[in-house]
């Protein structure tokens, strides 16, 4: 059964079957996405992949489907805390599915879920700043930028100031004692600005009574 889904999209529990299903993802071409590029995998390091994404209590993860029952990305929700009730989304597609509004969708969708049904109170996301479709993309489901900070690029041989395909994006990032940087936004939403959002005419669930969170989102994030 899926936990939320939209005109086009449903979301589940990812299991092993849906991530053997991401295998046949396409590539992103770009050095600088290479790192949502789904691996290689072979079928043991499929198996033990999973495992490590699914075996810890504070991270969950969920396939995305599209209407034709085709896994097309997977979303994470990572660091949660029981008590202030948060947690740090992460969101993956096959880059054959991008442009197409999936990403607005699932997340709209899944926002719903996160705090309409498990009463949660805040979410929240890094994002690279030169990465403006997905900026775009949260922004429209009403995300805000709270901060601004750098974090070293894993793949140092990167040609941004050589190569001039990158030359409208090279002031998202700097070069610091030899060392390439690229600056990230952390954004969030959190419940006040998502009922905003979010009329409750237009939500599909409704919140649970307060005594009732703890036992629903212990068994949620431990099955």
């Amino acid at each position: 059964m899926s936990v939320a889904k939209g005109d086009r999209v449903k979301i589940y529990k990812l299991t092993l079957e849906d991530v053997f299903g991401m295998l046949n993802w396409g590539k992103h071409d770009d050095l600088l996405f290479e790192d949502y590029n789904f691996p290689t995998l072979t079928e043991d390091e499929v198996k033990e992949w999973y495992e490590i994404k699914t075996r810890n209590k504070s991270k969950q993860c969920f396939s995305i489907k599209n209407e034709k029952n085709k896994v097309i990305g997977y979303l994470t929700i990572k660091n949660i805390r029981k008590i202030s009730k948060q947690g740090t989304l992460g969101i993956v597609f096959d880059p054959n599915y991008l442009n197409m509004g999936y990403g607005t969708e699932t997340i709209k969708s899944f926002l719903k879920y996160y705090f309409d049904n498990l009463n949660m109170k805040v979410m929240n996301l890094q994002v690279a700043k030169h990465n403006k479709r997905a900026i775009r993309c949260y922004e429209k489901c009403g995300f805000k930028k709270v901060r601004l900070y750098k974090q070293r690029l894993e793949n140092q041989e990167i040609p941004i100031y050589n190569d001039e395909k990158y030359k409208d994006i090279r002031e998202d990032f700097v070069i610091k004692n030899g060392v390439l940087y690229s600056y990230f936004y952390e954004m969030k939403i959190d419940i006040h600005s998502y009922k905003q959002c979010y009329p409750q005419k237009n939500r599909t669930y409704v919140h649970k009574p307060v005594d009732k969170w703890i036992s629903r989102l212990i068994k949620v994030f431990n099955r």
